[in-house]
């Protein structure tokens, strides 16, 4: 069973609402963010001091950079892995003798469902998210057997990193009919996956890239 979550970047969107749901089980969460004043993604990240073990890492951090390929700078690209991609490197290495410490320690990250769909405008965020899910599969194969690593990729989801994509009815009307499920995902529906995915009821479940996406990874959107 387990008793205690370490969640970076978790206290806005989807991170606040994993917290929340979490909590509400009476479960105990440590918080890293940079509204608390403890930037993970820096280079030279201000990691939460911790003793003991931790049952799951949850590495949150994101970013949403979409611009033509010709418009965008080398620094984008640098920036999109420093966040997505190198801080969850620096976490995990930071922690993993506290993971290896639990019973049934597991790593969650989060990619995007643009590496799997290939869209236009994203070869920044799709290159680094596509790092996450090739380091996701290398670590649950290294780890194996003693820590579990998963990724969720979501779909367009309603939470503060996405605002300037739902800034009125328009964009989000367009956004829900891209989708066969003809509705954006939001932050409790990723969270609900995240809570499962760390805990003991998925204790067979490693190396995993779940799509939840309203369908759009795989299904045409009629």
């Amino acid at each position: 069973m387990i008793k205690r979550v370490l969640i970076l970047g978790g206290n806005t969107g989807i991170g606040a609402e994993l917290n929340a749901q979490l909590q509400a089980d009476g479960i105990e969460t440590i918080i890293a963010s940079k509204s608390t004043g403890l930037d993970v993604t820096e280079a030279e990240p201000n990691f939460p001091l911790i003793e003991g073990s931790i049952d799951a890492l949850v590495y949150c951090p994101g970013s949403i950079n979409l611009k033509p390929f010709k418009s965008l700078k080398v620094s984008d690209f640098e920036n999109d892995l420093a966040i997505n991609y190198l801080g969850a490197v620096k976490a995990i290495q930071h922690y993993l003798d506290h993971l290896k410490e639990a019973e049934n320690p597991s790593i969650l990250m989060f990619s995007t469902v643009a590496v799997q769909k290939g869209m236009p405008f994203h070869s920044s965020i799709s290159g680094a998210k596509g790092a996450v899910e090739g380091l996701t599969k290398a670590l649950a194969a290294e780890f194996a057997p003693t820590i579990r690593v998963n990724c969720i990729a979501p779909s367009l989801t309603n939470t503060p990193l996405a605002i300037k994509l739902l800034r009125n009815e328009k964009q989000i009307e367009g956004a829900e009919a891209r989708h066969p499920l003809k509705k954006i995902g939001e932050a409790n529906d990723i969270a609900a996956m995240a809570k499962f995915l760390i805990s003991d009821s998925a204790k067979w479940i490693t190396g995993q890239i779940i799509g939840i996406d309203g369908g759009m990874s795989t299904l045409a959107s009629s």
